[in-house]
């Protein structure tokens, strides 16, 4: 581009601005931000508003990839305007386009032109094969499924969480040192044979927290997946990968596990239908265990009628039974303490809409469930993976190997009474159950930003634990609606039934959310 053709100081500023990226400069990337809330910032994974937003995302992202700037166009946008588009010429092949509408800021007192700031910017990265964060194996498909178009599943999509057997492959884990040395699947995992069976075709091998101890999204050495439905915060996990997937349109469903929240927290974090089911209800042959107390199999979709299809080829006649009460809706006014406040606000204006009876009622402390579950889940997390953890001391991000340290010093005789007060937990927990539908927000509140330090990130998982513990004690199923909306952000309404009630659940919600 001719330098006659730029305004004064545009080419200086637009080429600083590239410098800042190529150097990952946080701070000269906010300076050549226009500052305010209506400073807007969008690439495929969704749109940023607010210099705030932008700047807090951009400090979490890393730098680019080296690159030169190719053609490059200008086009005048008003009298203190200028549209730039240019090409992304990058150093490992490929070519992007970024686009900017520079502005120029007022004057000075003395009259010197103000500095040039850029008001709105989109970026479109290098196609990618694939995203490493979302998927560690990908076909087109990987499996197809039965080819009979009147197959229930037909045409549908299926992200496989990598815990899953699938025949020729391994189940990695989320871990790339256990992932180098399993052994190949002979055989799918029965979860996996039923979708196929009903015609949804495996379109790849899902990232997942390392081994699905988690439920934040992050994945220490592979990256943290994209938040389909806000691209600033985390994905939640251990499903996180498969739940990313479909967000983001590149799957239909996601096959994953929910053993604490696995599943429904992803759900209500990207805005998606998530139904864990009822403890034992679905097969768990071929799938790597994390705690067989409380690992059941779920699934995650964009539409309820996706999720009910694949729940209805995948549970057996007896997850039909109705929902007690008559879809009564119970509150419990200790779980509704534990959520932000808007949250609360946002929720109980939903049940007010719905018109539906609402009783409340007690539950043991939450604290109670929570801790409970944690111990019993600790225990039979390190006689499931401990030994190869031992035997690995550094193959495992920070955050997972401190939970298998805690886990590897529970004793025998812990464990033995964290499972005699389970027994009369599920009790009490379930005689609730029986006079209606369990209705709760999912979680405290939005996704955590994906800047939140781990500090952060463990004060949400732990409120997160005391409510999604109620499900894992009764093993009970449960459903995630997207319905709510907080800052800007998707925050689900779960419901959870009485074991055995999956169907009639997933209809009930369907029916509150209209």
């Amino acid at each position: 581009m001719p330098e006659e053709v730029w305004p004064k100081g545009l080419r200086e500023a637009f080429r600083r601005y590239e410098a800042a990226l190529l150097a990952d400069d946080v701070a000269v990337l906010d300076e050549l931000f226009a500052p305010g809330p209506d400073t807007i910032r969008g690439d495929a994974a969704g749109l940023l508003v607010g210099h705030e937003r932008i700047s807090a995302f951009r400090s979490a992202r890393g730098g680019v990839a080296t690159r030169r700037i190719g053609r490059t166009e200008l086009r005048p946008v008003g009298d203190d305007g200028v549209l730039v588009v240019a090409e992304s010429w990058f150093d490992g092949g490929g070519r992007g386009l970024q686009t900017q509408l520079w502005q120029r800021g007022p004057r000075a007192d003395d009259g010197t032109a103000g500095p040039w700031r850029i008001a709105a910017a989109h970026v479109t990265g290098r196609p990618a094969a694939f995203d490493r964060s979302v998927w560690r194996v990908l076909g087109d498909p990987l499996v197809p499924g039965d080819p009979d178009p009147e197959a229930p599943l037909a045409g549908v999509r299926v992200a496989v969480k990598d815990l899953f057997a699938v025949r020729g492959q391994v189940v990695g884990a989320g871990n790339p040192e256990y992932e180098r040395t399993a052994p190949v699947a002979s055989e799918h995992a029965t979860a996996v044979r039923t979708l196929l069976d009903a015609g949804g075709s495996v379109v790849g091998i899902a990232r997942t927290d390392e081994f699905a101890y988690s439920i934040a999204g992050r994945n220490h050495h592979t990256g943290t997946p994209p938040n389909g439905a806000v691209p600033d915060r985390m994905p939640g996990g251990s499903t996180s990968g498969a739940a990313a997937a479909v967000a983001i349109g590149q799957a239909d469903l996601a096959l994953g596990t929910d053993t604490a929240g696995s599943v429904r927290v992803p759900a209500s974090y990207q805005g998606l239908w998530g139904l864990r089911t009822t403890h034992g209800a679905v097969s768990r042959d071929g799938l790597l265990p994390l705690a067989e107390t409380f690992d059941t199999v779920g699934w995650l979709a964009r539409d309820v009628t996706t999720l009910r299809a694949a729940a209805a080829a995948s549970l057996p006649p007896d997850a039909a039974v109705p929902v007690p009460g008559d879809g009564v809706l119970l509150v419990v006014e200790e779980l509704l303490r534990s959520v932000e406040p808007a949250t609360r606000d946002a929720f109980e204006a939903f049940t007010e809409r719905t018109g539906t009876t609402v009783r409340t009622v007690v539950l043991p402390p939450l604290a109670e469930l929570a801790e409970t579950v944690r111990v019993v889940q600790a225990a039979e997390a390190w006689r499931a993976d401990g030994e190869w953890v031992a035997a690995h001391p550094d193959a495992l991000g920070p955050d997972v190997a401190a939970r298998f340290a805690a886990a590897r010093v529970v004793t025998t005789a812990d464990e033995d009474a964290a499972r005699a007060r389970l027994a009369d937990l599920r009790t009490a927990v379930r005689s609730v159950l029986a006079g209606g539908a369990l209705c709760l927000p999912t979680v405290p509140g939005p996704a955590p930003f994906r800047t939140s330090d781990a500090a952060a990130v463990d004060r949400t998982r732990a409120a997160t634990l005391r409510m999604t513990a109620v499900a894992g004690v009764a093993g009970a199923p449960a459903v995630s609606a997207p319905v709510l909306t907080v800052a800007g952000a998707p925050v689900g309404v779960c419901l959870v039934g009485a074991p055995g009630s999956d169907l009639a659940l997933l209809d009930l919600a369907a029916r509150l959310v209209g």
